[in-house]
């Protein structure tokens, strides 16, 4: 019975935090909505409200912070290091990031796979050449972080022709 009444409790305090997060998500949602490059966030396959507004908070919305995208795409880190010395050669993940907007672009681009049949293209060619999965997911943030400055910088909504111009090409196909 004591038993009975602590998972009724438990539940009931697990329902009120969901309710909670909910209204936090459309609060966000809201007020993402109402930033002036919002548009241009929502245009991108794989970015919502939620983690559009992640991805924004942490480049944030100065255009003239990063002054290209190896700079947007070494702070996240998803550009990668290369070591060569003699005729050895290493590339590896960069460790020093910010680590929120890694993993938000993590999880971006295990989203553009479904969003973007570019994408999933790129990310299984990554793979077919013998990328793990990570590193092939970092490979695709790294196109797509490219992209989405190159966005803000002129203020145009995504195109995925012009993001992926060679899946355009009939070779590619």
């Amino acid at each position: 019975m004591a038993l009975g009444h602590t998972v009724a409790s438990l539940v009931a305090i697990i329902v009120a935090m969901l309710d909670a997060v909910a209204v936090l998500e459309r609060e966000l949602v809201t007020a993402f909505a109402e930033h002036p490059q919002a548009d241009i966030i929502d245009s991108v396959p794989g970015l919502g409200g939620v983690l559009g507004a992640r991805i924004l908070a942490e480049i944030g919305d100065d255009p003239k912070r990063f002054s290209s995208p190896t700079g947007l795409r070494s702070f996240a880190g998803t550009a990668p290091v290369t070591i060569a010395s003699g005729r050895s050669h290493y590339v590896k993940a960069r460790k020093v990031r910010n680590r929120r907007l890694a993993d938000a672009c993590h999880w971006w681009a295990f989203a553009a796979l479904t969003w973007s049949a570019p994408a999933r293209e790129y990310y299984d060619h990554r793979r077919a050449v013998g990328d793990h999965h990570n590193a092939a997911l970092r490979a695709l943030a790294n196109k797509l972080l490219g992209r989405l400055w190159w966005c803000l910088q002129h203020d145009q909504s995504w195109d995925d022709t012009a993001a992926w111009p060679r899946a355009a090409t009939p070779a590619a196909a």
